[in-house]
């Protein structure tokens, strides 16, 4: 009872909450761009045409930041970097597709806006491929 009490905690728990972070947030995501990837076709008609640069465009970048920066995510590769995207990507989607409904249809933006703002300020933590490249 006194450790789930304590405040302290160690460099192993952290890196390991951090990694937990990175997987799910990364596989969840990765998991959405892969069906835009997909079904790129069918849905740049269709796409929100986010400041006027097209609807394809506009689909191309999300699949970019869903898809690709959630695969460096993963890999703990470029962690800070991949997460700026991420984090463009859910601020569009909460605040421009879903109207800034944090406690209704943008509940999940927001989620995943939040774990991507502690990545880009915690970084990748020791279990990365940014933690191998810096040794």
């Amino acid at each position: 009872m006194r450790k789930l009490l304590s405040t302290k905690y160690s460099a192993g728990a952290f890196n390991a909450a951090i990694l937990i972070l990175r997987l799910s947030l990364g596989i969840l995501m990765m998991h959405a761009g892969y069906n835009k990837l997909v079904n790129f076709g069918e849905m740049q008609h269709k796409f929100m045409n986010f400041m006027g640069i097209g609807s394809s465009a506009s689909l191309a970048l999300v699949v970019f930041a869903e898809f690709f920066c959630s695969l460096f995510l993963i890999l703990g590769l470029f962690t800070r970097f991949a997460a700026i995207p991420l984090i463009i990507t859910m601020c569009v989607a909460l605040f421009k597709a879903h109207n800034g409904e944090v406690f209704g249809d943008g509940q999940a933006a927001a989620l995943y806006l939040t774990g991507y703002v502690v990545l880009l300020f915690v970084g990748p933590g020791r279990v990365s491929v940014d933690s191998m490249i810096g040794k």
